[in-house]
């Protein structure tokens, strides 16, 4: 017989047999749930608890491959479902407050065949981690069954039916709220700087970035998504049909998109190119005839802009300005996608840097990028720019509704009221290489 434990609640001793004991800690330990008093009441709630299963080199750096089950509060099919991940140390080892680079694989294979294709090889593309970054692979093709293009509808499926309409709702599917509690794992177990989180993809994972990342805005700095394989997914959870997203959404993060008029998991960038200058949401595209490349060498061959933008430098507690109806934005390839469809970009060329947030001014440097800077070979570099300018992420300067500000951009000046959400943009703003200081001001 087992020795029993002597525990307490509310006061009142109870013996428990100590197998019971032992059980219950094997429970929490693979559940991940944990105990917390509260007005002499334990409460017991579950949070991930990933197990660590592996260690190896991976190009000099250190990996760690974690398995875990599944939370009821996800929504999933299969409450004994287990997924893994894996965690990319930096070139340098342990540190805190890195940042943090989370990738989502493509349908060509899962988190584990992206990285086995890269062991020992110098391949560049959207998945290369950044030496002093944290790299983070979530997978959803062990049950590609149910978690398949990361729980949003395809390229193909702009028809919404019954197999498909749950997905093309503006609710997080299981295989989302499952990949947002692992990012959240990943930021609290290894430290990581929460203001610089960043999410990217290829293919099917540009789909997922887009979907996942413009939504939650409170997770990531900045988004990257490489050919992604429809834009439903974001068009469906942003809302975009519509003037207003009719969700309490945070202000989105600063999202880059490189695909291509003559790849058919294009179709329909049309949609999200309109959804998102008609919500004033950041969008920085680039386009050319490199088909479904991934590959950074292939893609340059027709747009050599597409990397030239530093946004794994994005702050997420850092105001940023959008740009809309930019002179220098060039006129989108879809829907005709022609094959002679000539590359552009949209956004491509506007620089800013942030010099004061306070509760009663802000200031903001604009310019745009130079020829030395950027070194296209493909495309001529603008010396000057017309174009609408909003600011999103204000932090301590806070505008309501209809509130009425000053603001000041060189000799130019005036007063204005911010939309029904809070939005300020300034028409027809003339930036150049030389940059020029917006501020606003109560």
């Amino acid at each position: 017989m087992s020795t029993p434990i002597l525990v307490t609640r509310n006061r009142r001793i109870l013996y428990v047999p100590a197998i019971f004991v032992c059980f219950v800690v094997a429970l929490v330990s693979l559940l991940g749930t944990r105990v917390v008093g509260q007005e002499g009441e334990n409460v017991i709630f579950k949070r991930l608890a990933p197990k660590l299963v592996k260690t190896y080199s991976f190009n000099g750096r250190k990996m760690e491959v974690y398995d875990h089950g599944s939370l009821p509060e996800w929504g999933g099919e299969d409450p004994e479902q287990t997924d893994r991940v894996f965690v990319l140390y930096p070139q340098d080892g342990v540190a805190e407050n890195r940042p943090l680079y989370v990738a989502l694989h493509s349908a060509g294979g899962s988190a584990e065949t992206e990285l086995s294709w890269r062991m020992g090889k110098e391949v560049h593309n959207i998945y290369l981690v950044p030496d002093d970054f944290f790299g983070f692979f979530i997978d959803c093709h062990v049950h590609k069954d149910r978690d398949w293009w990361w729980g949003g509808r395809r390229a193909d499926e702009s028809e919404i039916n019954d197999e498909n309409r749950r997905k093309a709702s503006s609710e997080l599917q299981p295989v989302e709220k499952r990949a947002l509690d692992e990012i959240k794992w990943a930021i609290e177990t290894f430290k990581i700087d929460v203001n610089r989180v960043y999410l990217c993809g290829n293919s099917m994972g540009g789909s997922g970035t887009l979907g996942l990342g413009l939504r939650h805005g409170d997770v990531f700095a900045a988004i990257k998504a490489n050919v992604p394989a429809g834009i439903w997914h974001a068009y469906d959870r942003l809302n975009l049909a519509n003037d207003e997203p009719g969700l309490d959404l945070p202000d989105p993060p600063v999202c880059l998109d490189y695909s291509a008029p003559n790849d058919q998991w294009s179709l329909y960038h049309e949609r999200l190119f309109e959804g998102m200058e008609r919500r004033k949401y950041s969008y920085i595209a680039y386009w050319g005839n490199f088909g479904h490349a991934n590959l950074d060498d292939e893609v340059a061959k027709y747009n050599d802009l597409f990397n030239t933008f530093p946004w794994t430098e994005i702050k997420k507690n850092e105001a940023y300005p959008v740009f809309t109806r930019a002179s220098t934005d060039d006129p989108i390839p879809w829907p005709e996608r022609s094959p002679n469809a000539p590359s552009g970009q949209r956004g491509a060329y506007f620089r800013w840097r942030v010099r004061l947030d306070s509760e009663t001014r802000f200031e903001i440097d604009l310019r745009l990028a130079t020829q030395e800077e950027l070194q296209s070979k493909l495309f001529d570099v603008p010396s000057s720019s017309v174009a609408d300018v909003s600011i999103r992420r204000l932090q301590r300067f806070q505008i309501e509704p209809n509130e009425e500000i000053s603001w000041r951009f060189g000799d130019a000046f005036g007063s204005l009221k911010a939309d029904n959400n809070g939005l300020i943009t300034i028409r027809e703003l003339t930036i150049t290489p030389k940059a020029t200081t917006l501020t606003f001001e109560k």
